[in-house]
């Protein structure tokens, strides 16, 4: 690796953060300065840059920054830590508690899930499973499963399906015999979603901070994890945007670690980090 420079003068790292905050949304305070220094230097060794200063001249030269280097920046101060079946309680209230509430007022049409912040596609696939699993038990059930990131280098993983087999062991046995193929290759250690899960998941880049975009209602929307990156007010209109986006009534599972707590929106705590749409609220 290069050599570079000591550390990020205090006009480079405002740079950074102004930058980061202002395209997606994600607060860069002096306390993140060593983990921002230590998470460049990789980057900055692919393009042979030696100091974190060069390496602003060559992120904010307008030729390049918002095509090529912005997306690799993203990927660098965000922490695509996921898994599969993280969370696990979560997929069980989907499916003993919300699926059927959801389908005993849906009729026929088909459910619609969003995975807002997918990262490399665990947590989609999850759904996937899930519901087909659950599809098998109900007769007529039909859904759809969106999911998003703001990083195209994740989503680019996300798409092809493929990870090493220890990835996969959260998975029950069974499902994983079912929906995941092991490489012809037995020296391999990559295993591959199947076909049919895969084909049950839309990617589509998509960054939080600026319009959705999206024509639809969902009837659920994951976004866990995702908004501990953000100052509260960023998620209040995050969440309200969400809101919009929900049917009547609608839910939302959050990460463990986040809340709606002190927060004027109109969702109501159903269990511990999953929220139902109130169907009357004065939306701002």
């Amino acid at each position: 690796m290069n050599r570079t420079s000591d550390s990020l003068s205090s006009r480079d790292m405002n740079r950074l953060s102004t930058l980061v905050y202002d395209r997606a949304g994600i607060k860069l305070g002096p306390e993140k300065k060593v983990m921002l220094e230590g998470r460049l230097r990789r980057r900055m060794s692919k393009l042979n840059l030696h100091s974190y200063h060069e390496y602003c001249e060559y992120l904010f030269d307008e030729r390049r920054r918002a095509v090529d280097e912005l997306p690799h920046l993203i990927d660098v101060v965000t922490t695509n830590k996921t898994e599969f079946f993280r969370e696990r309680v979560h997929f069980d209230l989907l499916v003993k508690d919300v699926l059927p509430e959801i389908c005993a007022r849906a009729g026929n049409r088909e459910i619609t899930i969003w995975s807002a912040g997918c990262s490399t596609g665990e947590e989609p696939y999850t759904l996937a499973i899930v519901l087909t699993v659950f599809a098998a038990q109900h007769s007529g059930f039909r859904f759809r499963i969106l999911a998003t990131d703001i990083s195209t280098i994740v989503l680019e993983k996300a798409m092809k399906g493929v990870y090493t087999a220890d990835t996969v062991e959260a998975v029950a046995p069974e499902l994983r015999r079912r929906y995941f193929m092991r490489s012809r290759d037995r020296e391999s250690n990559l295993v591959r979603v199947a076909p049919e899960i895969r084909r049950a998941v839309e990617f589509r880049q998509l960054n939080l901070m600026e319009e959705f975009g999206i024509s639809e209602s969902f009837d659920v929307i994951f976004c866990r994890n995702v908004v501990i990156y953000f100052d509260q007010p960023t998620q209040e209109q995050l969440f309200l945007r969400f809101s919009r986006q929900l049917t009547d009534p609608g839910y939302i599972f959050l990460g463990h670690s986040e809340s709606l707590h002190c927060m004027d929106l109109p969702f109501v705590p159903i269990a511990p980090a999953l929220y139902r749409k109130e169907k009357r609220h004065h939306e701002r």
